[in-house]
């Protein structure tokens, strides 16, 4: 799948079409950390916009300093409007990128883990941790929204010039990043794959299940919970920082709580702990909003929330889940074929259950 987004979508695709594309698989990275922390361990997250954001300003910080040395000033051109003379002391690791490529999965990963903490400890879980993430989004959402001189308030970051000594609105720039993208989106979902297909991915689906047995049986919860947060956290800043790129800007409306929760429509849509439902899901809603908007500029929004409905009351497992459980035996309903029954055979020939039977009967 990955070769054929990298060497076939590029021919059948306009560029508008593949600007899209690409921006939607940036997303898709978030969306696989959305699963692995909602749909594997069971704890909903509506901050993740926080995550998102923090990736898309340490790429936005990086690029604001690659400033020519004729340049008049060696300071990002907004700073100059509000009277800055001097480089805030926090921007100056941004200067080498591989601080900052690092920066783009540690930031948000030590924030959710120091955030996870202080939450799991107390044994703070469901729709509480829920609330707990989106006052924590509304928190970083006003904090950069009212910083001017340090990441341009509302209007963020944006007319991004280079990287790495390559024109950012190059198309060939543009398709070496779409490239990358393509890459680490795979990459992200053979590490969601990894960890969930062993005895940690075991643990987490019984914490989701049922974490005071898994207390019971030895194990303390917290500290999967703290890794699980901060592995979602830096998924989501890796896809912001990509997102980042090749949208070219960065504001605190990432922050939004609409944007944090349209995430986990994106998972429920495609299908909760499928981990390629949620890759499905955040492309087929994307587009479908890209669509709607388009065909139907003034009541887009009734169409999305009328498919949302549906899935939700239709699919509550997702497009992915009922595929794997309802399609068989909806195939076979509307061609005339009886339904699968789910029977236990081997219960019947076993000896032990066979001589049971037998001592049971009068």
């Amino acid at each position: 799948m990955a070769l054929i987004l990298i060497a076939v979508m590029p021919l059948i695709l306009s560029d508008f079409r593949l600007d899209l594309l690409h921006r939607y698989l940036a997303l898709a990275i978030v969306a696989l950390g959305i699963d692995l922390i909602w749909g594997y361990t069971g704890l909903l997250s509506l901050g993740h916009g926080i995550f998102f954001a923090l990736g898309g300003y340490a790429i936005a910080m990086h690029i604001k300093l690659q400033i020519p040395e004729t340049a008049s000033s060696q300071l990002p051109d907004f700073m100059g409007l509000y009277g800055v003379t001097e480089l805030p002391w926090f921007w100056g690791p941004f200067s080498s990128f591989p601080v900052t490529a690092i920066a783009i999965i540690l930031i948000p990963g030590i924030l959710a883990a120091f955030l996870g903490y202080l939450v799991f400890r107390n044994r703070i879980r469901g729709v509480y941790f829920s609330i707990l993430t989106q006052a924590a989004t509304i928190v970083f959402f006003n904090f950069f929204n009212g910083q001017q001189k340090l990441f341009n308030g509302t209007n963020g970051l944006t007319d991004f010039q280079t990287l790495l000594g390559f024109p950012i609105s190059n198309p060939n720039t543009q398709y070496g990043f779409y490239v990358i993208t393509v890459i680490l989106l795979a990459a992200s979902y053979l590490l969601c794959r990894w960890l969930t297909s062993g005895r940690f991915g075991r643990l987490l689906i019984a914490i989701r299940d049922d974490e005071s047995r898994v207390r019971f049986s030895g194990y303390n919860p917290t500290g999967y919970k703290v890794l699980v947060f901060a592995i979602s956290a830096a998924l989501a800043g890796l896809g912001g920082a990509l997102f980042t790129l090749r949208a070219g800007i960065i504001s605190p409306r990432a922050m939004d709580i609409a944007f944090s929760i349209e995430m986990v429509i994106w998972v429920a849509v495609g299908g909760r702990a499928t981990l390629i439902g949620a890759i499905l899901g955040a492309l087929l809603v994307n587009y479908g909003k890209s669509f709607l908007s388009e065909q139907f500029p003034e009541i887009w929004l009734f169409f999305q929330g009328a498919l949302f409905l549906i899935v939700v009351l239709v699919l509550p497992n997702g497009i992915v889940g009922w595929l794997r459980t309802e399609a068989g035996n909806f195939i076979r309903r509307i061609t005339g074929h009886p339904r699968y029954v789910i029977t236990y055979p081997q219960l019947a020939e076993d000896p032990e259950i066979q001589r049971e039977r037998e001592t049971l009967e009068p």
